[in-house]
């Protein structure tokens, strides 16, 4: 009796055993694509991580253009008046290394949108999104993925826009590099508003609400920006000047895009199950034409749709202008209400800021 109840259990924890294996495989075969994403993103992540030089051992090498040197020691400027001027939070992780890209694109983020509605596809990411939310994008290191990727949800009908990452962040999880590209393209007020915005993250960050995040991010990294440089350079430089017309060219674009995108928005709203294809895809890209249109006006970047005919193709779409929402539209909400509920005054503004989102 005591042998065959022996027998029984082997027997029950072998068809358990059997059960578990059959439930991990199932799920490995269910969750294939996300497994396999995971592991490309692990990987490109990791890359930029921790295939790094510390700081100290770059401003050491002889090797290394002084030029280079002098931007480094630039990001520590901008850290320093972040946090001691501005309060924003420090991280001992973020900026002490640096990741040489080798003249590569970091990654990739693809935003898919609707045809005929402003409204982007929300991409929710397993364990990940149960901790910061959704994301209107998604990205890539990978760039075969992302490209077949954007393919897949072009060929079933959507509007897609391939962009690439300015930064890495993990929100201080993992070790945040300087990248080379920061250090080789970017002006001086590019530069301190990256880091700015990314140091801004660290601080506050909004889930489930990846747009209000990210202007709110664009806003401080804005502000700071021009609020370092003008302590750096001087009210009465001809440097500081030039930065105050150049980031008034960036408004006037800025604020014609987000009319541009209100208007496709009231566009869409108009259209009937009844129109066909053509007909409301004439109506959208005659609309996106003139708004690029007047955007050349005022000297922003698409000079080559200056020409009397654009073919379609060469337009950027709902995707383009919701990449550009996700960072843009909320600047002048913000703008307001540093001024008229603050006096701007940035101390205030901030701990208000994270007792309403932190």
């Amino acid at each position: 009796m005591l042998l065959l109840q022996k027998q029984i259990q082997k027997s029950r924890r072998k068809r358990n055993w059997l059960i578990a294996i059959f439930l991990i495989i199932s799920l490995l075969i269910w969750q294939k694509s996300w497994i396999v994403y995971f592991y490309q993103q692990f990987r490109g992540g990791y890359h930029v991580a921790f295939d790094t030089r510390p700081l100290q051992e770059v401003l050491q090498d002889k090797t290394v253009p002084d030029s280079l040197k002098k931007r480094i020691l630039f990001i520590a400027e901008v850290k320093k008046f972040a946090t001691d001027t501005l309060h924003l939070q420090d991280n001992p992780k973020v900026y002490q290394t640096l990741h040489d890209q080798k003249g590569k694109v970091l990654s990739y983020l693809l935003t898919v949108a609707e045809p005929y509605k402003m409204e982007a596809k929300q991409f929710s990411f397993p364990i990940v999104g149960w901790i910061i939310g959704d994301f209107t994008y998604k990205g890539f290191f990978d760039s075969t993925a992302a490209f077949q990727e954007q393919k897949y949800y072009q060929s079933a009908g959507y509007d897609t826009n391939m962009g690439t990452a300015a930064a890495y962040s993990t929100l201080g999880w993992l070790p945040e590099p300087i990248l080379s590209s920061m250090l080789l393209h970017y002006s001086d007020y590019d530069l301190a508003n990256t880091i700015i915005h990314e140091m801004t993250h660290g601080t506050i960050f909004v889930k489930n609400n990846h747009e209000l995040s990210e202007n709110l991010a664009n806003f401080v990294g804005g502000y700071g920006a021009k609020r370092f440089l003008k302590s750096k350079l001087g009210a009465d430089s001809e440097q500081f000047k030039d930065l105050i017309e150049s980031f008034g060219n960036r408004k006037k674009r800025n604020e014609h895009r987000n009319r541009g995108t209100l208007q496709l928005d009231s566009l869409y709203r108009t259209f009937s199950t009844n129109m066909s294809k053509n007909y409301k895809d004439s109506l959208k890209y005659a609309l996106i034409e003139k708004i690029i249109r007047k955007q050349d006006t005022l000297g922003a970047s698409f000079s080559k749709f200056s020409t009397l005919k654009i073919a379609k193709n060469d337009l950027p779409n709902n995707a383009f202008f919701i990449s550009f929402k996700t960072y843009n539209s909320k600047q002048n909400e913000f703008e307001l209400q540093f001024k008229n509920e603050f006096g701007e005054n940035f101390d205030s503004f901030l701990e208000y800021l994270k007792k309403k989102y932190n």
